[in-house]
Protein backbone atom coordinates (compact mmCIF):
# COMPACT_ATOMS: atom_id res chain seq x y z
CA UNK A 1 0.00 0.00 0.00
CA UNK A 2 1.27 3.59 -0.87
CA UNK A 3 0.71 6.28 1.73
CA UNK A 4 -1.33 9.55 0.54
CA UNK A 5 -0.88 12.68 2.38
CA UNK A 6 -4.24 14.14 3.75
CA UNK A 7 -5.69 17.74 4.58
CA UNK A 8 -6.36 17.37 7.85
CA UNK A 9 -8.55 20.38 8.11
CA UNK A 10 -10.85 19.22 5.20
CA UNK A 11 -10.85 15.52 7.17
CA UNK A 12 -12.36 17.41 9.66
CA UNK A 13 -14.32 19.44 8.54
CA UNK A 14 -17.31 16.91 9.54
CA UNK A 15 -16.34 16.86 13.23
CA UNK A 16 -14.49 19.84 13.56
CA UNK A 17 -11.57 19.81 15.60
CA UNK A 18 -8.39 17.70 14.17
CA UNK A 19 -7.60 16.28 17.30
CA UNK A 20 -10.83 14.38 17.54
CA UNK A 21 -10.91 13.48 13.89
CA UNK A 22 -8.04 11.49 14.85
CA UNK A 23 -8.82 10.29 17.98
CA UNK A 24 -12.19 8.60 16.27
CA UNK A 25 -9.92 7.18 13.42
CA UNK A 26 -7.53 5.44 15.62
CA UNK A 27 -10.11 3.97 17.97
CA UNK A 28 -11.98 2.56 14.68
CA UNK A 29 -8.14 1.16 13.49
CA UNK A 30 -8.12 -0.64 17.38
CA UNK A 31 -11.11 -2.05 16.51
CA UNK A 32 -10.08 -3.44 12.99
CA UNK A 33 -7.30 -4.43 14.38
CA UNK A 34 -8.58 -6.87 16.81
CA UNK A 35 -11.16 -7.53 14.55
CA UNK A 36 -7.95 -8.82 12.44
CA UNK A 37 -6.65 -10.30 15.03
CA UNK A 38 -9.07 -12.76 16.61
CA UNK A 39 -9.98 -13.51 12.76
CA UNK A 40 -5.87 -14.94 12.24
CA UNK A 41 -5.87 -16.75 15.56
CA UNK A 42 -8.80 -18.55 14.64
CA UNK A 43 -7.75 -19.64 11.46
CA UNK A 44 -4.64 -20.41 12.86
CA UNK A 45 -6.04 -22.47 15.77
CA UNK A 46 -7.36 -24.76 13.17
CA UNK A 47 -3.35 -25.87 12.17
CA UNK A 48 -1.78 -25.62 16.41
CA UNK A 49 0.43 -28.59 17.12
CA UNK A 50 -0.92 -30.67 20.32
CA UNK A 51 1.97 -33.02 20.40
CA UNK A 52 3.89 -32.96 23.49
CA UNK A 53 7.36 -33.35 21.66
CA UNK A 54 8.73 -29.27 22.18
CA UNK A 55 11.81 -29.83 20.48
CA UNK A 56 10.11 -31.23 16.83
CA UNK A 57 9.50 -28.00 14.56
CA UNK A 58 6.55 -28.33 12.06
CA UNK A 59 6.84 -25.86 9.28
CA UNK A 60 3.00 -25.73 7.62
CA UNK A 61 2.59 -23.99 4.61
CA UNK A 62 -1.13 -23.36 5.17
CA UNK A 63 -0.06 -20.78 8.31
CA UNK A 64 2.52 -19.40 6.43
CA UNK A 65 0.29 -18.57 3.58
CA UNK A 66 -2.36 -17.57 6.13
CA UNK A 67 0.26 -15.28 7.46
CA UNK A 68 1.21 -13.67 4.32
CA UNK A 69 -2.04 -12.96 3.57
CA UNK A 70 -2.73 -11.24 6.46
CA UNK A 71 0.82 -9.31 6.49
CA UNK A 72 -0.25 -8.20 3.03
CA UNK A 73 -3.56 -6.46 4.25
CA UNK A 74 -4.16 -2.82 4.26
CA UNK A 75 -2.75 -1.15 7.82
CA UNK A 76 -5.76 -0.83 9.85
CA UNK A 77 -5.56 2.76 10.03
CA UNK A 78 -5.49 2.99 6.55
CA UNK A 79 -8.61 1.31 6.80
CA UNK A 80 -10.19 3.24 9.42
CA UNK A 81 -9.19 6.66 7.14
CA UNK A 82 -11.03 5.35 4.37
CA UNK A 83 -13.96 4.18 6.50
CA UNK A 84 -14.18 7.68 7.95
CA UNK A 85 -14.08 9.38 4.23
CA UNK A 86 -16.67 7.13 3.51
CA UNK A 87 -18.93 8.15 6.19
CA UNK A 88 -18.64 4.63 7.37
CA UNK A 89 -17.73 5.21 10.65
CA UNK A 90 -20.31 6.21 13.74
CA UNK A 91 -18.92 8.37 16.21
CA UNK A 92 -20.81 10.42 18.30
CA UNK A 93 -19.58 12.63 21.69
CA UNK A 94 -21.61 12.47 24.44
CA UNK A 95 -20.13 15.69 26.40
CA UNK A 96 -21.38 17.95 22.80
CA UNK A 97 -25.00 16.00 23.48
CA UNK A 98 -25.02 17.20 26.64
CA UNK A 99 -24.53 20.45 26.28
CA UNK A 100 -27.10 20.73 23.56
Amino acid sequence: TSTISRDMNQLSEDVGNVYETVKIIAKRANQISVELKQEIEKKLQDFTNTSENIEEVFENREQIEISRFYEKLPKPVLLATQEFIEDKVYYRNPLKEKNL
